[in-house]
């Protein structure tokens, strides 16, 4: 798949496949993810792939609108770890950018993902905290749901020539 394709094909998905994903597929988007830009290269970012069904299926409990989680067979959690921060307040667009790399490598290899916000809803990342066991100087950014598309999603056009100017408003 190219990257254009990539780009304009992508889409969040919420229902999968009973099939279970490789860790080797997702290792892999996990190392593209590494490959986003940041701030000053700071890549402050910690990746926890979770594959327990237990976990998969507590997610729910404190992510509301992570409900697809229960029967996902896995999933990545980006976080931020404070100890790399060299460009202070920065992470979130840093960490925006692994989760898009993350989610068109997933696509790319013929799977669907969904990205889940945590990131800066306290009851979710105090939820994740506690279920990963984080370290105070490590922060839940993006919860990225992970599985073989149920069904083809719809790929309608988002391009709105209206909302783009030159130079000025």
């Amino acid at each position: 798949m190219d990257t254009m394709e990539a780009l304009y094909t992508r889409r969040s998905v919420r229902k999968y496949q009973d099939k279970a994903v490789p860790a080797e597929l997702v290792e892999e988007a996990v190392k593209a993810a590494m490959f986003a830009p940041s701030a000053r290269n700071q890549q402050s970012w910690e990746f926890i792939i979770i594959d327990k069904p237990e976990l998969m299926n507590e997610i729910p409990t404190f992510s509301p609108h992570a409900a697809m989680a229960k029967g996902a067979s896995i999933g990545v959690l980006i976080c931020h770890n404070k100890d790399y921060d060299v460009a202070e307040g920065f992470f979130p667009q840093d960490l925006g950018a692994a989760t898009q790399n993350l989610l068109l490598a997933l696509h790319a290899e013929g799977l669907g993902a969904v990205w889940t916000g945590v990131y800066p809803r306290e009851d979710r990342m105090a939820g994740f905290v506690k279920m990963c066991n984080l370290p105070e100087n490590v922060i839940p950014y993006s919860f990225t749901i992970i599985g073989y598309p149920e069904k083809e999603p719809e790929q309608p056009d988002r391009f709105k020539k209206e909302r783009v100017r030159y130079n000025k408003w």
